[in-house]
């Protein structure tokens, strides 16, 4: 890895608290940055992925990769295990009611908990398209724009050495 050196006076979304600025970013680092952003909006991990692989030798493409990569995995994580347990919660709610009278309606599991996990996987895929959208447009800039919270673990696999904010 080559040190990092100051790149030129920090901007306010540039440098942080450590004194340090982030290096530049070219403009096909840039597109590329913005790139693996909106393409995960249609394709989840697999274009933040092929980012992180084929562009290494770019610190800026492979903090944001990285970064809409983990938040892809993340979301993947979630959402199974929202799934997961809505098919648990249903076999058993079938299974606490085995014979159905006819006329009687299904139980509330059956329509209830997937209706659920459909309304909160919706939601997800919203946020999704926003943060995509939003950081996508922020990485065209030449931002080093983090997520909330996966944004300065991988900050610092990118730039070990550095104090970040």
């Amino acid at each position: 890895m080559t040190s990092l050196q100051p790149a030129g006076p920090p901007s306010p979304g540039n440098a942080p608290e450590g004194g340090f600025s982030l290096p530049e970013a070219s403009a096909d680092d840039r597109t590329n940055a913005m790139l693996a952003y909106l393409l995960a909006i249609f394709t989840g991990f697999i274009a933040p992925l092929l980012y992180f692989l084929l562009k290494r030798d770019s610190r800026f493409v492979v903090f944001h990769s990285l970064q809409v990569l983990l938040w892809q995995a993340a979301y993947l994580v979630i959402f199974g295990i929202a799934v997961l347990a809505a098919f648990t919660l249903t076999i058993f709610s079938l299974a606490a009611h085995p014979r159905l009278a006819p006329g009687e309606p299904l139980p509330v599991a059956f329509f209830g908990i997937f209706g659920a996990v459909w309304f909160c996987g919706t939601i997800g895929w919203a946020l999704n398209v926003i943060l995509g959208i939003v950081y996508g447009i922020k990485a065209n800039q030449g931002e080093w724009a983090r997520f909330p919270i996966l944004g300065n673990f991988v900050l610092r696999r990118i730039l070990p050495y550095q104090q970040f904010s």
